[in-house]
């Protein structure tokens, strides 16, 4: 289950449980990756799916090839600018090592699900969350937004809890 309050990149709390009862594709981000043309893919997801029950949370990190060195306003200016991003975005956080967020500690634990534990790769990986608060799924970088087994696994828990 999703707990806990993370900041906005406006820098209000958030509470993640306001989350509950969503199907929720959770992601990091970077805004200078090769992957980055990724958010115009997310936010068509959000803008198709958002209205039947899908969030798509973004969380930058620098973790990776320091490909997201940005203030969070830089971020959020950046964001909106090339991609028009409306879906929900986050101040940068890590998502592996010893800073690692309570939040990417819970999606890769294995104790929260073997099948989908271990740490991020690289940045736009991308965990699918039922509306009961489980991963239900996990896909690579090289995953797009609209590649098939994704658009699939979203419409499936879109309608199974519909």
């Amino acid at each position: 289950m999703l707990q806990g309050t993370m900041k906005s990149l406006a820098g209000r709390e958030v509470d993640l449980s306001q989350y509950q009862g969503k199907v929720i594709l959770i992601v990091n981000v970077a805004s200078q990756c090769g992957y980055t043309p990724q958010y115009k893919g997310l936010q068509a997801l959000y803008q198709k799916y958002g209205p039947r029950g899908l969030e798509v949370l973004g969380f930058p990190c620098n973790q990776f090839g320091h490909q997201e060195p940005g203030t969070s306003a830089q971020i959020a200016q950046f964001c909106q600018k090339n991609y028009g991003v409306t879906f929900d975005m986050f101040e940068k956080i890590d998502v592996n090592g010893k800073g690692q967020c309570d939040l990417y500690r819970y999606l890769t634990s294995p104790d929260t699900d073997p099948t989908h534990a271990g740490p991020i790769q690289w940045n736009f990986e991308k965990f699918l969350i039922a509306r009961d608060g489980t991963v239900v799924a996990r896909f690579g970088s090289s995953v797009g937004p609209e590649s098939k087994a994704l658009v699939e696994a979203i419409e499936r828990e879109l309608q199974l809890s519909a």
